[in-house]
């Protein structure tokens, strides 16, 4: 309590007091979707046991139009009933308190019966909606209620009504969405009608001690979205009609601004949560980007909320809450806001799980138990990869020495660190420095290791990462061709014109490097907000800034180039790709693919296009940047191998691509969990 008084206090709701202000926010995961009740039982489990006061489910469906997709999990039988117990048990076994969240996606279903006010398709699904008539909408206000109704008796503790991040309520609320001239469209108290009356008869059916949070879109992001007025007006209205409480949404989904990647700053929008604090009588709750206990903490204390809701953080760290409350802090495994195991996978139709933590989602699979034949183990690359195997081993009770030639831990992350919109990543590696410390790991840093060096180990792991790939391009020796390892290290001198050679991840990272100079926006809320043009909605309608985004002159002239004849950037990951593309073409980024590069000369490259490589073209350039993917560093592996030495390889020494953190993580501890 001393150290986080203000999040650690009880909160009185009335119905039952939370004995904490931690929510653990409505997120995806698909595990409803497996059927495999014992298993969603054990993910919310864990979080009880780790201390959240109260957990909101992913979205549940309140009816078949109403599902994100065709066989996304539903509220609507007594099967679901008896499946959704096993649950809710299993919470309150541990002491816990859950609330289901009821989803109807309106437009946003990804399948062709999907239902809206209006017959707009959303721009992010292939399906144009069915404008509803009065029966319809009275049809999935029933719908919503008996939906609620049993979710009570499955034993949850509350509902959480959806109606923000552009889903059905929230279409019924702005003009964008909206076009209806009945009593359900037209006026803002005609708009606000739909909500208002779900909440209200789901407070009657329900009766007065079961929660009822209602998800409210504070800040819309979207053209024609609602006014600051508007949005206190229908929190008010929610009030009276019965909600327990006020969460806090934030941006359409098909906004074209980014609001929880990890580019984005922490607690970016507990400004706009406060602008409702002392509007209404109920708890509000803020959310989005609020990933440490000290970032909590100082939320609650200035008075931008009654509690936070943290959704990603709990995939990173089910004991989140436990170790804050035990004075543990800096053991806390920390949520980078990657997308990459999460929202990645929920729209890619996979279980979701984390970067930092593969036993998200997987706890009854993937078990770290005490091993009955302790081992010695070497592990050589102290990366993402060996240093998650390393805590893994540890924490079973095997003996781990790890040894990595570079002079601190941390491997490539120490370069992503540097990359602006990834400052995250500084507080990974800090993580695993504080873990190491309380395993008691040995670690010896700066040693190149032989193989005969590994002689006694029961087992060796070999985690010795990748090293550049040879693009072999005639001129590449030239002092003014650099390789990413140096840019990002800061160990070269780069030219105000830059052609990066690759437009992989690690070309996008170095890019976004060379473009900024200064403070890195996300490590400053105004001039984030400026360079995405976020506004206050209470001056500009859903907080959308008039003269639209306005970030600093880039630092360069940059080029990207690849070889593969597609977009550049089209494989970044699935729910951060855009915001990387639109933050490089704001700073004017080239971004070039199909080229063939002929020749490097003193004043730039020599690239051609097509198969018949007809008329090459110097680009000028004072700086080449050499990003042309990677090879896996196998050689020791190789001399163990000769030598008759079984080893274990595993991230980037076993496969090279892309600095892909969340394999090597996942492969290492999985690893450590079978030794």
């Amino acid at each position: 309590m001393a150290n986080y008084p203000h999040l650690l206090a009880p909160l009185d709701l009335g119905v039952t007091t939370l004995k904490n202000r931690v929510l653990m926010g409505s997120m995806h995961t698909g595990l409803e979707e497996t059927k495999d009740w014992a298993r969603v039982a054990e993910f919310y489990a864990a979080r009880a046991r780790g201390q959240v006061a109260l957990m909101v489910t992913g979205g549940i469906g309140p009816n078949f139009e109403g599902s994100v997709l065709p066989g996304a999990a539903m509220m609507v039988t007594d099967e679901d009933v008896a499946n959704h117990s096993v649950i809710t048990r299993a919470v309150h076994a541990e002491g816990g308190q859950i609330a289901m969240q009821i989803l109807h996606a309106g437009r946003y279903a990804y399948g062709p019966k999907c239902v809206a006010p209006s017959a707009i398709k959303s721009p992010i699904s292939p399906f144009p909606p069915a404008e509803l008539d009065e029966e319809g909408i009275e049809k999935q206000i029933s719908d919503i209620v008996a939906c609620a109704e049993r979710a009570q008796e499955a034993g949850y503790d509350g509902v959480e009504i959806m109606g923000s991040e552009g889903y059905f309520l929230n279409q019924f609320l702005v003009t964008h969405t909206n076009k209806r001239e009945d009593r359900w469209g037209g006026s803002y108290e005609n708009r606000m009608r739909l909500p208002i009356e779900v909440v209200r008869r789901t407070r009657e059916a329900v009766g007065p001690n079961f929660i009822l949070i209602y998800r409210l879109s504070m800040i819309d992001l979207v053209p024609n979205g609602s006014t600051h007025d508007e949005v206190v007006q229908l929190a008010q209205e929610i009030e009276k009609a019965g909600a327990t409480i006020l969460n806090t949404g934030i941006g359409w989904h098909e906004a074209r601004i980014p609001t929880i990647a990890t580019s984005v700053p922490r607690a970016a929008f507990a400004w706009v949560t406060k602008k409702l604090m002392g509007k209404v009588g109920i708890p509000v709750i803020t959310s989005n980007r609020i990933n440490t206990p000290e970032v909590a903490e100082e939320v609650l204390a200035g008075g931008c909320a009654d509690m936070v809701s943290m959704a990603r953080p709990m995939l990173a760290d089910a004991d989140f809450v436990a170790k804050a409350m035990a004075g543990k802090s800096a053991q806390i495994a920390p949520c980078i806001a990657c997308n990459q195991a999460c929202l990645d996978h929920t729209f890619s139709g996979k279980i979701s799980s984390c970067l930092v933590n593969p036993r998200a989602c997987y706890e009854t699979e993937l078990a770290i138990t005490p091993t009955e034949t302790p081992k010695s183990i070497a592990i050589v690359g102290a990366g993402p990869a060996g240093l998650s195997a390393a805590i893994a081993a540890a924490e079973r009770g095997h003996v781990v020495t790890l040894f990595d030639q570079a002079d601190e831990i941390g491997g490539q992350l120490n370069m992503a660190k540097q990359v602006p919109g990834k400052e995250e990543f500084w507080g990974l590696v800090d993580w695993y420095r504080t873990m190491i410390a309380q395993h008691e790991i040995t670690v010896q840093l700066g040693r190149t290791v032989a193989a005969s060096d590994l002689a006694g180990f029961d087992e060796v792991i070999i985690a010795t990462g990748v090293m550049p790939r040879d693009p072999e391009i005639p001129g590449q020796d030239s002092p003014h061709v650099l390789n990413y390892i140096d840019v990002l290290r800061g160990k070269a001198k780069v030219g105000k014109r830059v052609a990066i050679i690759g437009a992989g991840g690690i070309g996008f990272d170095v890019a976004e490097y060379l473009v900024h100079e200064g403070t890195s926006p996300t490590e400053s809320l105004p001039d984030w907000m400026r360079e995405w043009g976020v506004a206050d909605p209470a001056m500009h309608r859903s907080g959308l800034a008039p003269e639209g985004p306005q970030p600093e002159a880039p630092a360069r002239q940059v080029t990207l180039l690849q070889r593969k004849a597609e977009k550049p950037g089209k494989r970044l990951g699935k729910t951060t790709g855009w915001i990387h593309r639109a933050a490089l073409a704001m700073k004017d980024v080239k971004m070039i693919g199909g080229v063939n590069y002929e020749r490097i000369e003193a004043d730039g490259i020599l690239i051609s296009h097509g198969e018949a490589r007809d008329t090459p073209t110097l680009m000028k350039a004072d700086t080449i940047v050499l990003c042309a993917g990677q090879l896996s560093d196998r050689s020791l592996a190789d001399a163990l191998e000769a030598q008759g030495t079984p080893c274990h390889v595993i991230g980037g020494a076993d496969v090279a691509a892309e600095l892909d953190a969340k394999r090597a993580i996942n492969q290492g501890t999985r690893l450590a969990a079978a030794l």
